[in-house]
């Protein structure tokens, strides 16, 4: 049976309502599970080309969270200048002050099966695993806003990928994408400002 339908305006509604949040804390209005539950079906009902599914996740909580930005900030420390180190720290403390972080891959492996059975389409699939991951993502985002968490989106790929793989033992071919940092929202976003519309869509034999 198909699932119920809803109106594009519900979607929309969403989609506008998803903003990048800076400042958050170490809560969440809702559990543990209920967030992973969440990135688990957003990730297995984003679209792949060919269904190629190549796109992997890993959410860390509490003290595996805080893990992950000391790497972050190991890694920043060892090639800013000096005097560039405080801002950097800054930036960094806040990511770390979040409540959670759900990190985004792509899988080599699974890439490279769909370039060796569709040859000639090889060229594109690093592309298109890359678009499917993003998509992921931002489904995520809107999914956890929705709940009321705050979330902003990082890449700090590839300076602590191998401290990733090694310290939760990955596989060497997920390839890290992003970081979707998420909490409680603390703060307000900044403000948003928009390109005149008609300069990004062409519409023809409307």
């Amino acid at each position: 049976m198909a699932a119920p339908a809803i109106s594009s305006q519900a979607l929309l509604t969403l989609m506008k309502n998803r903003r990048t949040y800076y400042a958050l804390s170490k809560s969440s209005p809702i559990p543990n599970d209920k967030i992973t539950a969440i990135v688990q079906d957003v990730l297995k009902h984003s679209p792949s080309s060919f269904n190629s599914q190549s796109t992997r996740v890993v959410v860390l909580f509490g003290g595996e969270h805080d893990k992950l930005w000391g790497f972050a900030k190991e890694a920043i420390k060892a090639i800013v200048p000096a005097d560039a180190w405080p801002a950097s720290e800054q930036r960094l403390n806040g990511f770390l002050g979040g409540y959670g972080t759900v990190l985004f891959f792509d899988d080599r492996t699974t890439v490279a099966g769909m370039q060796q059975k569709f040859a000639l389409y090889a060229d594109k699939f690093p592309v298109w695993a890359s678009q499917s991951n993003g998509m992921t993502q931002y489904a995520v985002w809107t999914a956890l806003e929705a709940e009321g968490l705050g979330a902003n989106l990082q890449h700090y790929n590839p300076l602590i990928d191998q401290k990733v793989a090694e310290e939760w033992g990955l596989s060497k071919d997920w390839e890290l994408s992003a970081q979707l940092v998420f909490g409680k929202r603390e703060g307000e976003p900044g403000e948003k400002t928009f390109m005149p519309i008609e300069e990004r869509v062409k519409v023809f034999g409307a």
